[in-house]
């Protein structure tokens, strides 16, 4: 039979490549959008679509409990599009409010529907200041002032409570996006990683990896990915659709 994702958050950067490629490894995928009009964008590609809020705890369990899937995807975010500077200061506290409040009603409602694996999106650069390269091992900035700290207890919260349920939590700390759908065409300065690389690092992790935390950007002396290339065989040079795809 087939084995079913539910991918919260399909229509963003990452779940916007995440869903065709779940598809290609022959997952049944059911999407999540809050949008009604972004249905039918999921739907042309075979990605069941449920509009739903997460912050609709009842909604939620009961979207999640019909799809009765194997593995919960959070690729929740709360973005403006284009990463609009001017919006980025209010965007930061939306984020954590969805890492804490949002994550709370994801991990609850894939526990009660029975899921086994929980993969969720974190980020790579809430780290504390230390010596570079940063490892999973080193400590967050959820001592920090202003919007660093606000980010960093956010990451925090979704982190303790992903590796917290009674069920297989990863943490994907993914480093600066760029490439299609994020808003940034070239590497960012500091931890880049492109999206396609972000998101096959969630296919690999639906099926390879022990429960934990995992870097995942390219190596450029900010942060170690190298526990992600042992544990799943990730590599940031991917790209979709590989060759033969």
């Amino acid at each position: 039979m087939t084995r079913t994702v539910f991918l919260a958050g399909a229509t963003g950067a990452i779940g916007r490549r995440l869903g065709p490629m779940l598809l290609a490894a022959g997952w049944r995928v059911v999407g999540t959008t809050r949008v009604p009009a972004r249905a039918a964008q999921l739907a042309a590609i075979g990605v069941e679509p449920v509009v739903v809020d997460v912050y609709d705890a009842a909604a939620l369990l009961r979207a999640v409990a019909a799809t009765a899937p194997e593995i919960v995807m959070h690729q929740l975010t709360d973005l403006p599009a284009g990463l609009d500077p001017a919006r980025m200061a209010a965007a930061g506290l939306a984020n954590a409010r969805l890492r804490e409040a949002g994550t709370r009603n994801l991990v609850a409602a894939a526990i009660a529907a029975g899921a086994s694996r929980l993969v969720a999106q974190s980020i790579a650069f809430a780290y504390a200041d230390g010596p570079l390269p940063h490892a999973e091992t080193d400590a967050l900035a959820v001592a920090a002032e202003g919007r660093a700290g606000i980010t960093a207890r956010g990451v925090a919260s979704l982190e303790q409570q992903v590796l917290a349920a009674p069920l297989a939590g990863l943490v994907l700390r993914y480093g600066r996006l760029y490439g299609p759908g994020t808003g940034v065409d070239t590497p960012p300065a500091a931890a880049p990683l492109h999206v396609d690389a972000a998101a096959h690092a969630a296919v690999l992790a639906a099926e390879h990896g022990a429960p934990g935390v995992y870097n995942l950007a390219e190596d450029d002396g900010t942060v170690l990915s190298e526990h992600a290339k042992a544990e799943f065989g990730w590599s940031a040079a991917w790209r979709w659709p590989q060759p033969g795809a």
